[in-house]
């Protein structure tokens, strides 16, 4: 007798490639969706906030209204937002090739291997940039005091006249000297460790060919930490044209010389917490940043560009 058996059960159609890589797509997504959470929140929701204040604008009659882009108009003409800005575009000038020139060459020394004592060297020297701005800026700030720093008991025990560095004179290079003594180490970092990582084969064949010390850093160290020195630079530009630390902290020991609009940021947080101007606070500051981020941008452009 013959007994019948049951169909087979078919086997489950597998799912189409589309259908997996759709599933594939939110996966990744899912792994991205914390990050871009805390990026919209942290980030692009200020920024957009920023923008939103400055299309309006505070009057005496009427409160708050929309007035476009006068905010922005009455920025490119505001003389204490220029001198601000040049102001900082003259530290920039100054400051920044001095400060990554010495960081180079301690990170040049560092490499040779001909430095003594060079762990202790390279502690010292990143060392400054662990000390909190605020702390960094209030030290110097007493050291550069002529009643009762040490400018001052240099004068008391040597019966000379120093220069005050707090005058309207040379309070910007100052400033520029506690930046430097902060920012030198970090940058110097950055450069060291691009250097270490440059293969030692280049280093054998500049020896079989006979080049001397300065040939290899021209010719193999610098072309080699390039990118270290782009990002270094970018890094100090917009450093300077963020500086507010150090002459809010200077500004009550140097007020004749220290200016509320002393730089952009500055006036941006004077206007908003002083004057009570948050629309036109919050325009310079999308202006400063335009301007910042066009620079950076140049800086990058030129830095990157093969054979430059």
């Amino acid at each position: 007798m013959t007994t019948l058996q049951p169909p087979a059960a078919a086997a489950p159609r597998p799912a189409p490639p589309r259908a997996r890589r759709d599933r594939r797509s939110w996966t990744g997504w899912g792994f991205l969706g914390p990050f871009v959470a805390v990026f919209a929140l942290v980030f692009l929701a200020p920024i957009a906030y920023s923008v939103y204040l400055s299309l309006f604008r505070d009057r005496l009659i009427g409160g708050t209204t929309f007035v476009g882009l006068d905010n922005y108009t009455q920025a490119l003409r505001d003389e204490r937002f220029w001198d601000s800005l040049g102001r900082v575009s003259l530290f920039l000038a100054v400051q920044v090739p001095i400060m990554l020139g010495v960081a180079l060459l301690v990170a040049l020394a560092l490499d040779s291997g001909r430095l003594y004592g060079r762990d202790f060297f390279r502690i010292s020297i990143f060392l400054p940039y662990a000390v909190p701005a605020v702390v960094a800026t209030l030290m110097w700030g007493f050291m550069y005091g002529t009643r009762f720093g040490l400018v001052g008991d240099i004068n008391s025990a040597f019966g000379v006249s120093l220069p005050d560095p707090l005058s309207t004179d040379l309070v910007l290079a100052s400033i520029g000297n506690i930046v430097t003594w902060e920012f030198v180490g970090y940058n110097m970092l950055i450069f060291y460790s691009a250097l270490r990582v440059i293969p030692h084969s280049l280093y054998e064949a500049a020896q079989i060919d006979g080049a001397g010390q300065i040939r290899v850093i021209t010719a193999i160290k610098l072309p080699a930490i390039r990118g270290a020195l782009v990002i270094a630079t970018i890094f100090s530009i917009i450093g300077s044209f963020q500086l507010f630390n150090e002459p809010s902290i200077l500004q009550p020991l140097a007020p004749n010389a220290i200016t509320t609009d002393y730089t952009p940021n500055f006036y941006t947080y004077s206007l908003s917490f002083n004057g009570q101007q948050h629309n036109y606070s919050a325009t310079v500051a999308i202006v400063m940043g335009l301007i910042t981020m066009v620079i950076a941008y140049v800086v990058q452009l030129r830095g990157m560009r093969k054979g430059v």
